[in-house]
């Protein structure tokens, strides 16, 4: 439906900083095994979904350490802070686009950036003060 409205090359148009939380970071992405769809594809990365062969509890529910690279978004959290997930899907991790990853059964991408695009897998309005630094450090992009 997005496709023909043209919302989505209106998503694309944007010049401000966009930030997709949880789901909100997976539609960035170029397409997910969810339904098998077509997404936004700014960040071009799959979403996938965690396989059971992992031997993990899905969906990923809880706390979990973040490493970050150096990147404004996480001004003032320290490397391997703790933010809160809820999640079955993740984004495969990718250097190129990944300022943000987590391990959960597999590495993943928890947070990514292209252009003014920025996605976080993690909930920070559930994360506590490192969550709060997160949304601060990211109204203060625009």
């Amino acid at each position: 439906k997005l496709k023909h409205t043209g919302l989505i090359e209106a998503i694309k148009a944007l010049k401000k900083p966009v930030l997709g939380i949880c789901v909100g970071m997976q539609l960035i992405t170029e397409h997910s095994e969810e339904g098998d769809a077509a997404l936004l594809d700014i960040v071009p990365v799959k979403t996938k979904k965690f396989d059971k062969s992992l031997n993990i509890k899905i969906p990923h529910m809880g706390w979990n350490a973040v490493q970050y690279k150096n990147n404004s978004l996480f001004e003032g959290v320290e490397d391997n802070t703790q933010f809160y997930f809820v999640h079955s899907y993740f984004i495969e991790y990718n250097p190129t686009f990944d300022i943000a990853s987590a391990n959960y059964g597999l590495k993943f991408s928890a947070a990514v950036q292209k252009d003014n695009f920025y996605g976080v897998q993690f909930h920070p309005e559930k994360s506590g003060k490192a969550g709060e630094q997160i949304l601060k450090n990211f109204s203060n992009l625009g």
